[in-house]
């Protein structure tokens, strides 16, 4: 039975590295006007490096809390108590994943700037690894949340469903990524968008098939947290944006002068961020 279980779970998560390989491969084939073809493979790789701190923070261990609860759930058929606590778990991500995302996206060149800038690694790189991570960040809460809802179908004894979703998310990174990379703009930047829709439709297709088989998720709810989390986050980004141009323009552009913007509006950001989930009576955050 475990074995059943682990064949079908190993090909899934292959289907990860299947995709960074994928884009690996497109983003070499790429030439940007200023490096050449040296710049795009290292931008991504340093980007998604930045994505993989909340991911691992929040995504992975909700999930590896969320799993004994709805295991034992799903073993005694206790299936509203299952749905229950894998609402939760989704409000929970959704409300550390969304300001994240947006955290990274405001912020994301002070970080990088602050941690890779110096030597061979110029300004110019600093830009464009931030445009990558500001793309790879729209698809963090899709990531954190597939976290979820896959180790979900392995408590229903199914790992059959998120093994063949995440093949067919190999199809549409291919599809997203060739379409980026040969008529679109972006390019590198192009390859992480494509990551990030691979991420949104791998999630929306596990939550659609699992909303049949437990008849609803506690839906209406977890998309009214959703609507609510997403409005305090966006309240957040633009006080952080304003906080952060404030502190640049005293401070200058300097290693040092990013970590006191970092220093300065990480922990600004939390405060607004909790304000407005209170103002706007987001449960999850109790």
């Amino acid at each position: 039975h475990i074995l059943q279980l682990m064949g079908p779970a190993i090909l899934g998560s292959a289907a990860v590295q299947i995709n960074v390989m994928v884009n690996t491969n497109f983003a070499s084939r790429i030439s940007d006007p200023v490096t050449g073809y040296d710049g795009p493979v290292s931008w991504l790789g340093y980007a998604f490096r930045f994505m993989q701190l909340p991911l691992g923070l929040f995504g992975v261990a909700i999930a590896s809390a969320t799993l004994p609860a709805i295991s034992q759930s799903a073993s005694l058929g206790k299936l509203d108590e299952f749905r229950r606590t894998l609402a939760r778990s989704l409000g929970m991500v959704f409300l550390l994943t969304l300001p994240s995302s947006v955290g990274l996206i405001v912020l994301g060149k002070a970080m990088i700037g602050a941690i890779y800038e110096g030597g061979k690694f110029r300004p110019y790189d600093t830009h464009q690894t931030a445009l990558a991570l500001s793309f790879y960040a729209l698809g963090l809460g899709g990531y954190a949340a597939l976290k979820v809802l896959t180790p979900a179908f392995y408590a229903l004894n199914d790992a059959r469903t998120p093994m063949l979703i995440s093949l067919g998310s190999i199809l549409v990174n291919f599809a997203v990524a060739y379409e980026m990379v040969t008529t679109g703009t972006l390019g590198h930047a192009g390859l992480a968008l494509a990551t990030s829709s691979v991420a949104w439709f791998g999630m929306a297709a596990l939550f659609w098939i699992l909303r049949g088989r437990l008849s609803g998720i506690q839906g209406r709810d977890l998309s009214r947290s959703v609507v609510k989390i997403s409005l305090a986050s966006v309240g957040m980004g633009v006080a952080v944006a304003l906080a952060s141009h404030a502190v640049l323009e005293l401070l200058g552009s300097s290693r040092l002068a990013r970590l006191a913007d970092l220093a300065f509006c990480v922990p600004l950001g939390t405060f607004v961020y909790c304000k407005f989930c209170r103002m706007l009576k987001v449960a999850e955050l109790d």
